[in-house]
C-alpha cells in the first residue's frame, strides 16, 4: 500500500494535537524528526503493539526521521499507565534481558535501516541534582495528579509514589533532548506526551505535535492481558496465528482489519456492508483477516498451510498427522503435571486457569480439576488449548 501524509494521519490514528490540519501542513514543508519511545519492561510483542509500531514504519516510509527510543532510563522508575500500583523498579540486568529479542520481534513490522534507535538512558542517567529540580520546576503538582490513574488512586485510598509523578516529566525530557516535531504512541500515553510539547516549547521554544494510535481490543473484545489470555505473540507459528485469529469475536473484525492490515479501506468497507446485508458469511471475512495477517508475518504458503490445518483440525475435527507425543514415567502424576511436561503451559498459575476455564480435554472429554490425577492409558490423547494435540506414551 502506498502511504500518503493523509493516510498516515488518518487509519489507525485516534486524535492529533493541536491539530491533524497543522501537523499536514508541517510534514508538507519538511522531513519532520518524530520519536516512539518503549520501555522493555517484557520480552514479547503481541499484535497489540504493531498498532503503534505498523504506523512509526509508515512515518519511516514517508521519508521521515524516525527514531525508536528504548526507554532504558524511564523504565528504572516504571510507567504508571493504567496501574492501580506501583510498578515495581527494574535492574539495568533485566531491562537489557528484556530487550535482547525485543528487536527480532519488531523487525517483522519496523525495517532497521530507515530508522535511528536511542536510548534515553544516555542522557537521563547524567541528570544532576540541579537539572532534576529545573525539570520539576516547570510542572505543578496539580498538573501532574490530573492524571486518570492518580484520580482513581486517590479516590481508593491507594498511595501515589513522588517517583511515579516525575514519569511524565522525564518522558517528556526524552523530546527536548531530541528535538522532535512528533511523539507517537498509543492513546494511554496522550497525558505523558502532552507533558513532552508543554517542556519541548519552555525549553526549546517550538512546536511538538501528539499522535495517538487506538488501543486494540483483544480476541474476546475485552481489554488485551496475559491473564487473559486473548492476545496474539508475534512470534506465534502461522499455525497458531492463523487459529487465533479465527478465535476473534465478530464484532471486533473490522477494527483488526483496519489497524493491522493494508487492506484499503474502501475494500473494508465493501465486506462490512456485505456481511450486513448478509451476502457474505462472517465466517469468510474472519478467514481473510486470518489469512491475511498470518501472511504478513509468515508468508503466502505458511499462511495456506494453515489455512489447509485449521479446516482439518478444528473445522473436521481431525486428529493432526505430525501429532506430537508426551512421554510419562510410572510416577502418579497430575493433570497439571501433564500440561507443564507438553510444554504449552511454563508456570503452574498458567497451567491451573487453563485446566479450570475447561482448555484441556482427555480423549475428547474435558477436565476441570488441576490435581486430578493422570490415568489415562498409553496412546490416550490430550488436547490442549484449541488446537496442541498430544499422544501419551509411558515408558
Amino acid at each position: 500500500m502506498q502511504h500518503t501524509i493523509q493516510s498516515v494521519l488518518t487509519r489507525g490514528v485516534s486524535e492529533i494535537l493541536p491539530s491533524k490540519d497543522g501537523l499536514a501542513d508541517l510534514m508538507s514543508k519538511k522531513k519532520i524528526r518524530l520519536y516512539l519511545g518503549i520501555d522493555p519492561t517484557g520480552n514479547q510483542l503481541h499484535l497489540g503493539h504493531s498498532v503503534v509500531l505498523r504506523k512509526l514504519q509508515q512515518f519511516a516510509e514517508l521519508g521521515c526521521e524516525v527514531i525508536l527510543l528504548i526507554g532504558n532510563g524511564t523504565v528504572k522508575i516504571g510507567d504508571p499507565t493504567g496501574k492501580d500500583k506501583t510498578r515495581p523498579m527494574l535492574t539495568e540486568e533485566a531491562i537489557e534481558e528484556n530487550f535482547k529479542t525485543w528487536k527480532d520481534q519488531a523487525s517483522k513490522i519496523l525495517d532497521f535501516s530507515k530508522i535511528t534507535v536511542k536510548r534515553n538512558g544516555d542522557w537521563l542517567d547524567k541528570l544532576t541534582y540541579v537539572d532534576l529540580v529545573k525539570l520539576l520546576s516547570t510542572t505543578t503538582v496539580q498538573q501532574l495528579l490530573e492524571r486518570d490513574m492518580f484520580q482513581e488512586r486517590m479516590k481508593n485510598n491507594l498511595p501515589i509514589f513522588a517517583h511515579e509523578m516525575m514519569y511524565p516529566l522525564l518522558q517528556g525530557y526524552d523530546s527536548v533532548v531530541m528535538d522532535v516535531d512528533l511523539e507517537i504512541g498509543g492513546n494511554d500515553q496522550i497525558f505523558n506526551m502532552m507533558v513532552g510539547r508543554q517542556l519541548q516549547k519552555l525549553m526549546n521554544n517550538r512546536e511538538k505535535y501528539v499522535l495517538g494510535t487506538p488501543l486494540l481490543v483483544g480476541s474476546d473484545g475485552r481489554k488485551m492481558g496475559k491473564s487473559l489470555n486473548n492476545f496474539i505473540p508475534l512470534t506465534d507459528t502461522a499455525e497458531n496465528m492463523y487459529g487465533k485469529l479465527m478465535s476473534v469475536i465478530d464484532e471486533v473484525v473490522f477494527e483488526y482489519f483496519t489497524l493491522l492490515t493494508d487492506v484499503p479501506t474502501i475494500e473494508i468497507e465493501e465486506m462490512k456492508k456485505a456481511v450486513q446485508s448478509q451476502e457474505i458469511h462472517p465466517m469468510e471475512v474472519k478467514k481473510k483477516l486470518a489469512h491475511t495477517i498470518s501472511a504478513m508475518y509468515h508468508g503466502e504458503k505458511a499462511a495456506d498451510d494453515a489455512e489447509k490445518h485449521f479446516q482439518k483440525i478444528v473445522q473436521n475435527k481431525e486428529l493432526p498427522e505430525d501429532i506430537q507425543s508426551v512421554k510419562i514415567g510410572s510416577t502418579p502424576i497430575t493433570i497439571m503435571d501433564l500440561v507443564l511436561q507438553t510444554g504449552v503451559c511454563t508456570t503452574k498459575g498458567e497451567a491451573r486457569r487453563l485446566i479450570e476455564q475447561g482448555g484441556v480435554q482427555m480423549n475428547g472429554e474435558k477436565v476441570l480439576d488441576p490435581s486430578a490425577p493422570f490415568v489415562a492409558q498409553d496412546g490416550a490423547t490430550v488436547k490442549i488449548g484449541k488446537r496442541q494435540y498430544f499422544q501419551v506414551q509411558r515408558g
